[in-house]
């Protein structure tokens, strides 16, 4: 390209002022780059009350995951993978039990006023178990997302295997399947809940992630993922089924190519280089669809990407917040972050949670403070209007 001090001063008029046009135009088009790039604007801040309410000293005292759904008339849904259940002693775990899942009803909103029941199996012998177990018998299930319909409660449940005995990262998925409760208007001891296989799942694809409802369908976002590179990398797809038939899988589509599809297999990456936890919700403030998840799966940051419609395209990540609990201690890392939009007070407002671990046990068990929800409130800006 001419540089602008290379440009011959007998250039004509018309030519002079069809340049400085091209130049204005070029300068509107960055800044609106730039302004598309920075855009959504947010605050973020802690929300210690919540995280009161989660800190508790006997009966369930920790767990990840962390999913929610809304169950109606100021009913809420937590749903928690492995889940530490004994007490806390001096900001200690003692006499610690683990299961692979456990539960809570929440009752109201506000956590200063609200109620929060956590839900186990006990056994004759009086040890905790599992809430729900896999139906064949093999491995274990961690609960996923879930979604209230006409139908019931869904739960997405990931089937798991351990692969060895020592490594704290030594298992794999191994099915995926969808858990119905008939009865959610009851309490979960008298849940009548039955399992069944997505025909698709796999160790390198599972369905269920997230649900998102929108008119009368449900958008079910997975990932998918490559084993090519090292550590593996884990990209976004999604199916559509009506709402009132998502246990019926032959009315499943897929997106792919900008249509949906019957054939899972021609099913595109809607996002690349996503984490196996995260959440996908619209915020009616921003117009835009907002995903939430850890970088790279295990990290100190916490992303968000947005879209103007469920299957994108999706925006670059941005940073919304750096876990402080990774920088204290090199032992511990930060996973799971995941929107919770059925217990925000405003359409303004997002809530976010994550969770601090370590695969060093004896860490885990010496600091309560770990192995919970940590909670946070991201409000969001709307658009300028000039």
């Amino acid at each position: 390209m001419t540089a602008k001090a290379d440009i011959p001063h007998h250039v004509p008029p018309t030519r002079r002022g069809a340049f400085a046009v091209f130049r204005f135009l070029a300068f509107l088009f960055l800044f609106a780059l730039i302004a598309c790039q920075s855009y959504p604007r947010f605050t973020v801040e802690t929300l210690p009350h919540y995280e009161s309410l989660f800190q508790r000293t006997s009966g369930w005292t920790g767990g990840d995951g962390a999913y929610s759904a809304a169950l109606g008339n100021d009913r809420f849904l937590w749903l928690f993978g492995d889940s530490l259940i004994g007490e806390v002693k001096d900001g200690r775990h003692v006499h610690a039990r683990l299961v692979s899942n456990s539960l809570a009803i929440q009752i109201g909103k506000d956590p200063e006023t609200a109620s929060l029941d956590f839900v186990y199996q006990i056994m004759v012998d009086g040890a905790p178990a599992a809430f729900v177990r896999p139906e064949d018998g093999l491995g274990w299930l961690w609960p996923c997302h879930g979604v209230r319909t006409a139908q019931g409660l869904y739960i997405f449940l990931l089937q798991v295997e351990r692969t060895s005995g020592s490594d704290p990262f030594g298992f794999r998925p191994v099915s995926n399947w969808m858990g119905h409760v008939s009865n959610p208007e009851e309490s979960p001891g008298r849940w009548v809940v039955s399992q069944h296989r997505i025909p698709w799942a796999s160790e390198h694809r599972q369905f269920g992630l997230s649900v998102l409802t929108k008119g009368e369908h449900c958008y079910i976002y997975g990932i998918t993922v490559d084993r090519v590179e090292e550590p593996a990398k884990k990209h976004m797809i999604l199916a559509r089924a009506p709402a009132a038939s998502l246990d019926d899988f032959k009315t499943w589509r897929f997106f792919a190519d900008g249509g949906w599809v019957a054939d899972v297999d021609r099913a595109g990456r809607i996002c690349e280089n996503v984490a196996s936890e995260f959440s996908v919700s619209y915020q009616r403030v921003l117009k835009r669809f907002v995903l939430v998840y850890t970088e790279d799966g295990l990290s100190a940051n916490i992303v968000i990407r947005h879209s103007p419609t469920p299957h994108g395209p999706w925006s670059d990540p941005i940073r919304v917040y750096r876990c402080p609990e990774a920088q204290r201690d090199p032992r511990i890392f930060c996973y799971a972050a995941k929107g919770h939009p059925e217990i925000a007070p405003s359409p303004q407002e997002l809530i976010i949670t994550y969770v601090a671990n370590s695969a060093n046990f004896d860490l885990v068990r010496s600091d309560a403070s770990l192995y919970r929800p940590r909670f946070l409130r991201i409000r969001f800006a709307g658009p300028d209007k000039n």
